[in-house]
């Protein structure tokens, strides 16, 4: 028996059984691309699975080692991953910075944070595990975008890409390289998915003949993304790369065929969501977040339950007090008046008390009698 096998063995021992076999079968049988940040929401609906099992077995998965976690923060404009951590307390910026969208963002934990799981190299080697090495195009579908990215389908993505892209090029740490381009007459964007830096070009006005030039560096200093004014006609653009990976720099046309390929979007598993989960809860615990860890959510939903017998004591505490000389916060309810045979509201009113036709009346009437009874031991 492998050792893949025998993990496998283990988790069926912890997790739902079609889910297991599901996994298990992506492992064997599934693209490089398909076992690189997986969505688990698109998995659980392609497998015909509920969402809590699919996300339970790959949490268990995961803690054998069968799979590596990820928490990546999201661009919401471009879908983007600004950051990958391993660990939720690695997530340490109060605010990340997209050079394509030219904006900068709070991470918040139900809407830019989203968790994958990628299987890890001791179960099976994928490309995605060297990014360096990716194709340009692959390092953007499988390291660049986040799982919640809905991109169009391979030859559809193909073409959009062919008609958006003048030109790109594969450049080495430390090498140089020079492009000849001729501008049309539109918005452009220099881009770089590795260091995530951008430059804006807005080539207007008369088209011209004479050569213009360009400079680019690259390096791991995310800088404000730059803008400038072209003119149609020739372009040397000199790039430079001065960081210690390669680059993978594009010319773009920003029309509406980039945003074709950026704008739409599917349900993604949050880190809020894993968060809440009570399989999340029962391995990790409460060593996820540190102590002076700032993290906002825009939406959290409390459930209060009622303990078991706290009614119970809590009215047969109400109705001692009721029966004391003097009456505490809670006044006592009309039907333990009447039975008590007092005269009922003039009673009431001399202690202090109102007639309240219902318990949210007697709420309210509490804190008037806790004043009353101030004001006469006054």
């Amino acid at each position: 028996m492998s050792d893949a096998e025998a993990l496998f063995a283990v988790l069926r021992q912890s997790a739902d059984a079609d889910a297991v076999a599901a996994i298990e079968q992506l492992v064997g049988a599934g693209t490089d691309r398909a076992l690189n940040r997986i969505n688990v929401i698109d998995f659980a609906a392609e497998n015909r699975l509920s969402e809590e099992s699919a996300i339970g077995a790959f949490l268990h998965a995961a803690r054998l080692g069968i799979f590596d976690l990820s928490w990546n923060v999201l661009c919401p404009g471009c879908s983007g991953v600004l950051d990958a951590n391993t660990t939720l307390k690695s997530m340490n910026h109060e605010e990340y910075s997209c050079a394509l969208c030219a904006a900068g963002y709070v991470p918040t934990l139900d809407e830019m944070v989203e968790v994958t799981f990628t299987v890890n190299p001791r179960t099976r080697r994928i490309a995605a595990h060297t990014p360096n090495e990716l194709p340009i195009w692959d390092y953007y579908t499988q390291i660049f975008w986040s799982s919640g990215i809905d991109l169009p389908d391979e030859s559809t993505l193909d073409r959009l890409i062919q008609y958006i892209t003048l030109d790109f090029v594969e450049l080495p740490a430390g090498e140089k390289a020079i492009l000849s381009l001729t501008l049309p007459e539109a918005f452009l964007i220099v881009f770089d998915p590795v260091t995530h830096a951008a430059q804006f070009i807005d080539v207007k006005g008369e088209p011209t003949r004479e050569r213009q030039s360009l400079s680019l560096i690259f390096n791991k200093v995310r800088a404000p993304t730059g803008s400038m004014v072209l003119r149609p006609g020739p372009l040397r653009l000199s790039l430079e790369n001065r960081s210690d990976v390669r680059v993978l720099p594009a010319v773009w046309i920003a029309g509406d065929q980039l945003h074709m390929i950026f704008g739409r979007r599917k349900p993604f598993m949050t880190a809020k969501r894993l968060l809440t989960n009570q399989v999340f809860r029962d391995i990790y615990h409460a060593d996820t977040l540190n102590v002076d860890q700032r993290l906002k959510i825009t939406s959290l939903t409390f459930v209060f339950t009622d303990l078991k017998g706290s009614t119970e004591l809590y009215e047969r505490d109400r109705r001692s007090r009721c029966l004391r000389p003097r009456q505490g916060a809670f006044p006592c309810p009309p039907g333990d008046r009447g039975r008590r045979g007092g005269r009922g509201g003039e009673d009431d009113r001399r202690r202090g008390h109102g007639h309240f036709p219902d318990a949210r009346s007697s709420a309210q009437g509490g804190t008037t009698d806790a004043r009353g009874d101030a004001r006469s031991q006054g």
